[in-house]
């Protein structure tokens, strides 16, 4: 017996080695690519950065001064419009278009691959396809304003339209993922609901309402979550899309973007863009512990 329990004590200590092995090499990029840098940036948040390196300790100022810079409050300004607007359409498009994947449709498969190209394309792509496609004088978007017979409008251009076409991108960009999310979602629920709820006579939208939807509420708020973060951490769209020698770009300009401007463009503003990117860090923690609070008391109240 005490032979028996000491080789299976042996063979869990190998197998928890083994398991270990298995997570270092994760955990080793982990540590150097994302723990490392995330410390060291919060250090530079509290200094002033020279050009070669070096630099001297100011504590708060950085932060200080982030409450009078009207351009840090007008990317805030624009990170939050972009998750206020972006997040709910992404969700609620996902939902629709997987809910008609989910039926019987002719050409489904082809519809299925039309959808997911943008979530197997990398950004730089999309970007550079959506300045061409909204170009003031060749874009496609002008071209059937004008068979219209209305005027062109500078899309990415005009303080006006700049951050509703960067909308438009991120909504088309992300959508594609978080429908097969969805329809994954939705091809997981048990066939028995249906039956039963089409024996007692419950129409489409009853059954998509009392059935559907409450049973996607766990991947709904998943889907929230991973959105909000990936909104809240736009760059590339913004960087890519629009010129950044005009006005429209600084109108346009995220926490990222100008996080981006201050840290590479200006090295004598590394600490100040450290500093931003703490708070941006703080913004996202934040908001994703009140999402997480909110999906447990949603859960709870359910049941």
């Amino acid at each position: 017996m005490k032979k028996q329990k000491k080789n299976f004590n042996r063979l869990r200590r190998s197998e928890i080695c083994t398991a270990y092995l298995f997570i270092l090499p994760m955990f080793g990029g982990l540590l150097l690519f994302s723990i490392i840098p995330f410390i060291q940036n919060i250090l530079y948040s509290f200094r002033k950065m020279g050009t070669f390196g070096d630099g001297t300790f100011v504590g708060l100022a950085n932060y200080r001064k982030l409450l009078t810079d009207d351009t840090f409050w007008l990317a805030l300004k624009n990170t939050v419009f972009y998750a206020v607007v972006g997040v709910p359409l992404v969700i609620v498009f996902s939902i629709y278009l997987a809910h008609l994947l989910n039926k019987k449709l002719r050409g489904r498969t082809l519809y299925r691959t039309l959808l997911f190209i943008p979530a197997v394309t990398i950004p730089a792509a999309i970007g550079i396809l959506w300045r061409w496609i909204l170009n003031y004088q060749y874009g496609i978007f002008n071209w059937l304003l004008e068979k219209l017979g209305l005027p062109r409008v500078s899309w990415l251009g005009d303080v006006k339209y700049v951050r509703w076409a960067i909308i438009l991108v991120v909504v088309w960009s992300m959508v594609s993922t978080y429908v097969i999310i969805m329809l994954a979602a939705m091809q997981g629920i048990d066939s028995s609901y249906y039956e039963a709820a089409r024996l007692d006579g419950a129409s489409s939208r009853q059954v998509f309402f009392k059935i559907t939807l409450p049973m996607l509420t766990p991947m709904i708020f998943f889907s929230v979550i991973m959105v909000t973060i990936g909104i809240l951490q736009i760059f590339d769209f913004i960087y890519l899309m629009v010129d950044r020698q005009t006005l429209s770009y600084t109108y346009s300009m995220s926490l990222v973007t100008y996080f981006y401007e201050c840290a590479f463009n200006k090295s004598s503003m590394r600490g100040y863009g450290a500093a931003i990117s703490v708070v941006l860090a703080i913004i996202i923690m934040l908001i994703t512990i009140v999402q997480m609070v909110v999906k447990k008391y949603w859960v709870n109240s359910n049941d």
